[in-house]
């Protein structure tokens, strides 16, 4: 038998990669905002049976906006405390932080600049918004010229060109946190259940979630930083705590 050439076969196996999950169930929810819903998703492993969650806010970049919340200094408030105390309608936590709360990698906040942008292997992409934009760089693609009211540099990037980032971390399971561009006008900031890197770049960019097609998706800082927080539609809040003080949030609110 003639045997399968590298490229082909590295192809053949990726493809069936992103078949390996499939929606099992779908639930949503209104907000008080047009353009903005609560998504929860159960994806399911086709091999192992294994299932994940995902909370998702969905959102029109035409009817919200972005901002970063900063904690520079004590007390640091837990994500729903925060959200609580200003106009907002969703949010999850942020970037990468040091054990004295110094951002890692850039940060800015109402247009002013917190923390450099850096160069590591991780942080590979910025979430940035300026006007009615909002977008996920590669770090190599971005400029400071373009003037962002809200960025924070992570990573890595685990959706491109609607498509899984390849060589992701595939054996450490964690609740992750991440920011996700869909075609058209929509953006999403999600939360999921534990998973690796690489099932999370495979649910988000194989096209297993119905309605959606994921053009870039950025990890943020996962694991006992992930949380995420939702304003309903009758003022009660949906909430996932974080298991432990962060220094910044990512914020949906109207415009």
């Amino acid at each position: 038998m003639r045997k399968l050439s590298a490229g082909f076969l590295g192809l053949f196996l990726f493809s069936t990669a992103q078949a390996q999950w499939r929606e099992v169930s779908s639930q949503s929810e209104p907000s008080p905002s047009k353009g903005l819903e609560h998504r929860y998703l159960v994806v399911e492993h086709s091999d192992s049976g294994d299932r994940a969650s995902l909370e998702l806010a969905v959102f029109s970049t035409k009817s919200c906006r972005l901002r970063i919340v900063d904690q520079p200094s004590e007390p640091r408030l837990d994500l729903d405390e925060a959200m609580q105390r200003g106009n907002f309608l969703a949010a999850v936590n942020g970037g990468y932080f040091d054990p004295e709360y110094r951002p890692i990698g850039l940060l800015i906040v109402d247009g002013t600049i917190v923390a450099p942008l850096q160069k590591a292997r991780l942080l590979s992409g910025v979430l940035s918004a300026s006007g009615k934009k909002i977008q996920i760089m590669r770090v190599s693609e971005f400029s400071l010229t373009q003037k962002p009211d809200a960025a924070v540099e992570c990573g890595p990037m685990i959706v491109d060109q609607g498509k899984p980032v390849r060589g992701l971390e595939s054996t450490r399971t964690a609740r992750r946190t991440f920011a996700a561009l869909l075609a058209g006008d929509k953006a999403v900031l999600g939360f999921s259940s534990d998973v690796t890197l690489a099932d999370l770049a495979g649910i988000l960019g194989a096209g297993v979630i119905s309605e959606f097609k994921v053009q870039r998706a950025l990890n943020l800082d996962g694991g006992s930083s992930s949380a995420f927080w939702f304003k309903r539609k009758n003022g009660n809040a949906f909430s996932i705590s974080e298991q432990k003080a962060v220094r910044d949030f990512v914020a949906i609110v109207p415009r």
